[in-house]
């Protein structure tokens, strides 16, 4: 019998968690506790395949985390987080001038910021093949730790803030004065496969970083590495504000929600020793 990951029972652990809380906010709680089930099933029949396919299942868990979230969407929005956060995000594009500053140079920057937008959905199978191109394709499981551990952390606090992004809740207000073409695929991929529970902490934010403090820890001897997806983060962030994705509260919380990367490597670490030790 396969012996679970850390990794995978840090997803197992997630949806557990949104299996013990759903009947506060879901009209069929029955469902996360079935998901949750099917979750562990899928890490058990991945361990039992070749390990690079065990390497990328925890992605296949982060994105029916995601979509799960709709479950916990609201049957009615007051949008009053909504109204102080738009406040915040004006001084900062207007008065501050991020936006001017942005579109300074025509459409090259909001085509870029764009594309980093985009992106971040390849941000997590990007890392994993860095680390096996660097020879360091058995530390993706520690990958998978510090990501899972950000990306569902802003996931877990979603069904406590529910809100939606300010291009929904203020149409036609505080938008980019310029239209960049990769936009329309952004705007695709949101009204396809986007969710309406919440918009905080931003999981483009968390899970961006968190890829990061990950790099950073498995590379120190190519801290470049680390340190480029950092930049990207950062990129990322400014993005979500810019293109009215999300509000400058939500890069901000999902900043913070990526540190929680660093103890929970941490705390792998020393449950595999703890359990190295005892086999030993």
């Amino acid at each position: 019998m396969p012996r679970f990951r850390f990794s995978e029972w840090l997803a197992i652990g997630y949806f557990l968690y949104v299996a013990a809380i759903a009947p506060f906010f879901v009209r069929a709680p029955w469902r996360p506790l079935v998901l949750a089930a099917a979750i562990a099933g899928l890490f058990w029949l991945a361990a039992l395949c070749r390990p690079v396919v065990r390497d990328f299942a925890p992605l296949a868990a982060a994105l029916v985390a995601y979509r799960e979230m709709e479950w916990f969407t609201p049957a009615v929005q007051d949008h009053h987080l909504e109204r102080v956060w738009v406040l915040w995000d004006r001084v900062l594009l207007d008065q501050y001038g991020l936006r001017a500053a942005i579109e300074s140079a025509g459409r090259v920057l909001p085509e870029f910021l764009e594309l980093c937008y985009v992106l971040v959905y390849a941000v997590a199978p990007i890392a994993v093949w860095v680390l096996y191109a660097n020879g360091k394709g058995l530390r993706a499981r520690q990958f998978w730790v510090a990501y899972l551990a950000a990306t569902l952390g802003a996931y877990a606090l979603f069904p406590y803030f529910p809100s939606e992004p300010p291009r929904i809740v203020f149409p036609g207000l505080d938008m980019p004065h310029v239209e960049a073409m990769v936009r329309n695929v952004n705007m695709m991929i949101l009204g396809g496969y986007g969710i309406h529970s919440s918009v905080f902490p931003s999981a483009h934010v968390s899970s961006a970083f968190s890829a990061a403090w990950a790099l950073l820890v498995i590379l120190p001897e190519k801290r470049w590495i680390g340190c480029s997806f950092a930049g990207y983060a950062v990129c990322v962030a400014i993005a979500t504000v810019y293109g009215r994705y999300h509000y400058g509260a939500d890069a901000l919380a999902g900043f913070a929600v990526s540190l929680v990367a660093f103890p929970a490597l941490w705390v792998a670490g020393a449950a595999n020793g703890g359990l190295k030790s005892a086999a030993g």
